[in-house]
Formats: C-alpha cells, structure tokens, sequence
C-alpha cells in the first residue's frame, strides 16, 4: 500500500543513502517537449540536508534535459529503488534549483577538494511531497561497483582548462581560456541547451575558476 508524507521520515533517510543510484525525472512546460528521466551514481553524490532539502551533484554528461528543464519550470522527481532484501519504491516530489559550477553557491557546496572530476552543477531540490509504494515487480540486482569511464575522462579535459587558466595573461586578454578538447569547450557544445532548444548552463563554460 502506498503512502504519502510532507517531508521525508528519518527511517527513509537511512535506506536512501544506502542507494547505489538514482534517478531524476524533469520535462519542459510544452506538450510535445521532451520528458526526460535520467540514472545518477557514484558514491558520495547525493547529499540529503534536511527532512525537507536534499541536493546532488550533477556530473557532465552528452546532454543537459535536467538543468534546461528545472530553469525553466523547477519541476522535479527523484526516485529510489530497492534492488535487495525488501522491495520498496520512495518518490521525492520537489522543486529544483540550479547553481552552476563556477557560481558562489556551487562552491560553497563543492570546494575543489571534494567535487568530482566531471562536476557541472549542484542540483538543490526542496521537497513538499514523498511517495513510498512496494515495488514487488522490480528485480533483484547485485552491485558490483561504480564505473570509472566518466571520471576517466573528465579528468585530462579539466587539467588542460587548468593548465590554460593558468597560463593566461590577463594584461593581454579579458576572455577566458576555452581548450578546443577541454571540459568547458565541451560544456559549451554540448549541454548549452536541451533538445526543445532550452536554455541549460550559463555560466560554467565561461568561468574562470
């Protein structure tokens, strides 16, 4: 039987940070526009603040239909599932709130000595419904492990931004440095905007930090 809550119960706390993954569900405000579910992972990712607040770090990926989405209408849903011992389905209904890598709040939350290789943004969600049901139909899985290949590959794409910033003479030039196979150049390829043409990131591609 399913049920309903104002905020998330301390007992839900506990089992969602045990969860190897996630996943977030956005759409555009239009009727024909793209509803979008994406899987999230890595451990360490998802940070719950309070019964009420909870945020994760969204990590660089070949598209950006979550950002575009919660700028323009701050509709989210974040779901967890069981994949051993009881079955159980939890459902954070929220409103979602972008703070872009390089923005004084992503950095506040993410210094760079805890982000991963790869970060672009803090999705912050503000919680107002919590939907828990059985899930008697989803299948045992057994974890094996965390992927590498995404940390793998951000890594020499945020050292040659690095290495570029620091080489950067501002007496010559007021842009900032954009490494044709950087992080940031691929940023402004590729997760500008989304499939309906939305605005996505920013500010991230253009940050000097």
């Amino acid at each position: 039987m399913g049920q309903f809550f104002d905020e998330i119960p301390e007992s839900l706390i506990t089992w969602i940070l045990k969860q190897q993954m996630f996943w977030v569900s956005t759409a555009p405000l239009k009727s024909d526009g793209h509803v979008n579910v994406s899987p999230k992972g890595l451990e360490g990712s998802f940070h719950v603040v309070d019964s009420r607040r909870v945020w994760y770090e969204d990590l660089t990926g070949s598209g950006n239909e979550t950002i575009a989405h919660l700028r323009e209408n701050g509709r989210i849903t974040i779901l967890f599932n069981a994949f051993e011992g009881l079955p159980r389905i939890a459902r954070l209904f929220g409103k979602g709130t972008v703070y872009e890598y390089g923005t004084p709040e992503y950095e506040e939350l993410l210094p760079p000595s805890v982000r991963k290789p790869g970060s672009r943004a803090v999705i912050m969600v503000e919680v107002y419904k919590v939907g828990t049901s059985c899930g008697y139909a989803v299948p045992y899985y057994d974890f094996k492990g965390h992927r590498s290949k995404l940390v793998d590959m951000s890594i020499p794409m945020q050292n040659l931004d690095r290495d570029a910033e620091l080489a950067l003479d501002p007496s010559t030039s007021s842009e900032p440095p954009r490494p044709k196979k950087g992080l940031k150049s691929y940023w402004a390829e590729n997760n500008a905007t989304s499939l309906d043409g939305l605005p996505a990131l920013l500010y991230a591609q253009t940050s000097t930090r």
